[in-house]
């Protein structure tokens, strides 16, 4: 895959130069600190690793420009004679081929390292954005199909149990009382007012005993189940007698 923006995984700023200069510094003390014991031997190599550092936190054109810039410190402190540039002799020629070689080499493997991780990331970050769509997508058709399933199986119970239906609740997830309207069933109007009230109060799923009045004017327990169903309209209770 060609990713156009594979170029641009180096962090862009003031504070790239500032950590670059930082490098360049530190690199000039830690070969002046050992240069009483090293000499005129490797000169550059300080300056190469401060160069390999920036080229792999900030990218190519900071790292050339430590490099070059290293070039010519080693050159004038490092080299002999020491404090002087009009003088060019071996050791600078050698140096000034050496070094840079190295150096180049060595940047611009790391770059393509840095670039080959970068097209990774940006592949993995769009594999995982497309897996969350496609499990979006694929948790919409479940709730979808649930939706249909339940609506399917209210559509069958209230056929079959309509005679034994007392009453049907919507209920609303977001209203205090747990419901927002209510449909008597047939079996209502015979039930006592006080489980009536009950039920409206806090009806839940599962099993209840109502008091449902016979043709004497008296009212006797009936075991009654109350069940859930989940629709794409809504969620229903529907409170009917155990047959």
């Amino acid at each position: 895959m060609n990713i156009q923006n594979v170029r641009r995984w180096a962090p862009r700023g003031k504070r790239v130069w500032l950590f670059s200069a930082l490098a360049l510094c530190v690199a000039s003390a830690v070969r002046l600190a050992l240069h009483p014991f090293l000499g005129p031997v490797m000169p550059g190599v300080a300056f190469a690793i401060a160069a390999a550092m920036v080229e792999y936190f900030f990218g190519l054109i900071p790292a050339l420009t430590v490099m070059l810039l290293g070039l010519g410190i080693a050159d004038f402190l490092f080299v002999p004679p020491y404090g002087q540039i009009d003088v060019v002799n071996r050791a600078d020629i050698m140096l000034a081929i050496s070094y840079p070689l190295v150096t180049l080499f060595t940047i611009t493997l790391i770059e393509r390292l840095r670039r080959a991780q970068f097209s990774a990331e940006l592949i993995a970050a769009v594999a995982m954005s497309r897996y969350e769509m496609l499990l979006r997508a694929d948790n919409e058709r479940a709730l979808s199909r649930r939706a249909v399933d339940e609506t399917h199986r209210l559509i069958r119970h209230l056929p079959h149990y309509h005679d034994a239906i007392i009453l049907l609740q919507a209920v609303d997830r977001n209203a205090a009382q747990g419901a927002k309207e209510m449909a008597p069933g047939r079996l209502f109007t015979d039930a006592h007012p006080d489980d009536i009230e009950r039920l409206q109060r806090g009806l839940q799923p599962g099993r209840h005993r109502v008091r449902i009045g016979s043709g004497d004017g008296a009212h006797k327990l009936v075991d009654c189940i109350c069940e859930r169903f989940t629709t794409h309209a809504g969620e229903f209770l529907i409170l009917r007698t155990v047959e």
